[in-house]
């Protein structure tokens, strides 16, 4: 039986298309901003949450846009995999202020993608950054 965990993600762009990245505290992949729900948490009640937490971002549930549902392994724990009900933003960067969870936060253009260690879902999710989508 496959052992997962439910998060949302946000593919945050700015707006010359650089996508936005975060490292938590104690881990050396870089992943999409977001988190797990907290009890009676919509999934974009969550994100809404876990962007002011993370990285500053301000936004209501209803202004985040749905991507879908995306699976990949767990970056940080081994065995399961994360399902991540992931939404698009674009915001201005200088939003950007990072909160206590977070190591280090990173803007990158398509084709920066091998420059840095990513988590396996962010290799799912950056294209969504770049495409029609997003």
């Amino acid at each position: 039986m496959t052992r997962e965990i439910h998060v949302s993600a946000a593919v945050v762009v700015d707006t010359e298309g650089r996508a936005l990245l975060v490292r938590k505290r104690g881990t050396t992949r870089f992943m999409q901003p977001g988190g797990k729900p907290e009890s009676g948490e919509s999934a974009a009640q969550t994100l809404a949450r876990e962007l002011a937490e993370e990285v500053g971002i301000k936004v209501a549930p209803s202004a985040l846009h749905p991507l879908g549902t995306f699976r990949a392994d767990a970056a940080n724990e081994p065995g399961f995999t994360v399902v991540a009900e992931t939404f698009s933003l674009v915001v201005d960067p200088r939003e950007v202020a990072i909160g206590h969870e977070i190591e280090e936060a990173r803007w990158i253009s398509a084709g920066q993608e091998g420059t840095l260690p990513l988590a396996p879902l962010s290799d799912v999710l950056l294209p969504l950054a770049w495409g029609p989508t997003a």
